[in-house]
């Protein structure tokens, strides 16, 4: 690790890079042509490279990841400054006012901080903000409302469900919710079974939407991260497929020189060793 400066002056650098780049005639073009629609993209793809390098559980590649997202937020606080909107001390010092207004337990008064973290207390806070922002007379928009449609859909579906729950609209057990994913499968079945042509290729697209959306409110029931879930589903995948790959390629041969048969049984006992060696481990 490196300590050869303080925290504020490598944030002070980084921030005179960014105005370098970004200052016309002596900056870099493609920077200079950039605005924050053009960059929103890299932002969230920043932020699913931080994801994966905490799934992979690289820390080498979690410090460079968790580098290049601080590199947006000053990317954008940069633009912002230029346009005379704010700077990214006020980005700071905003996220800061916010923890510790969010934090009574933690940053409040001696009587806030006994009494703890009360259930909610976050949803709570914002709630209260919304309201000062908003003015007490302020005309009520829907309860969805303040939910991005850029968020990945299942992160996306869990919030409008979550949202919609605190006003009552919720199932009170898994039991519903099940049977409604049951009664969204069947309804699946019937609409591939009866494909006929485009108009019901559009019928088998809204089934599966809505398959999918209970498939996250489940999820949401069970208190599990359905994108987490996902994640971690599409890597074992991809671990076990490769070790199908490494089977093959022990005999000279690909997939594609392969056949489902064989590929199955190659899959089992990439499960079956998986499952022994994490018991192995285990011990």
């Amino acid at each position: 690790m490196s300590h050869d400066k303080e925290p504020t002056a490598q944030i002070d650098e980084l921030l005179r890079i960014m105005a370098a780049l970004r200052t016309p005639k002596t900056g870099c073009p493609w920077d200079l042509a950039q605005n924050f629609k053009t960059i929103a993209p890299y932002t969230i793809e920043e932020a699913y490279e931080v994801a994966d390098a905490i799934e992979q559980g690289d820390m080498g590649a979690l410090k460079e990841e968790l580098g290049d997202l601080l590199l947006q937020v000053v990317y954008h606080a940069r633009m912002a400054e230029e346009a005379g909107a704010f700077a990214f001390d006020d980005v700071v010092a905003s996220i800061a006012a916010k923890m510790i207004r969010r934090h009574p337990h933690v940053f409040g008064s001696e009587a806030e901080r006994s009494a703890g973290a009360q259930p909610g207390f976050w949803e709570q806070a914002k709630a209260r903000e919304r309201a000062e922002v908003e003015g007490a007379d302020a005309k009520r928009e829907s309860v969805l409302d303040g939910v991005p449609a850029g968020l990945p859909a299942l992160t996306r579906a869990v919030k409008l469900q979550n949202k919609a729950a605190r006003v009552g609209f919720d199932w009170p057990s898994l039991k519903p919710v099940f049977e409604k994913l049951r009664e969204e499968m069947g309804e699946l079945e019937e609409a591939v079974a009866s494909d006929q042509g485009a108009e019901n290729s559009a019928a088998i697209e809204e089934e599966f939407g809505d398959l999918l959306f209970v498939v996250a409110n489940v999820a949401r029931h069970l208190r599990l991260d359905p994108e987490a879930t996902l994640r971690a589903a599409s890597q074992k995948f991809v671990r076990r497929f490769q070790a199908v790959e490494q089977k093959l390629a022990a005999d000279g041969r690909t997939p594609s020189q392969s056949n489902l048969a064989e590929m199955d049984k190659l899959w089992d006992q990439a499960k079956v060793d998986e499952k022994a060696e994490s018991s192995a481990k285990d011990r």
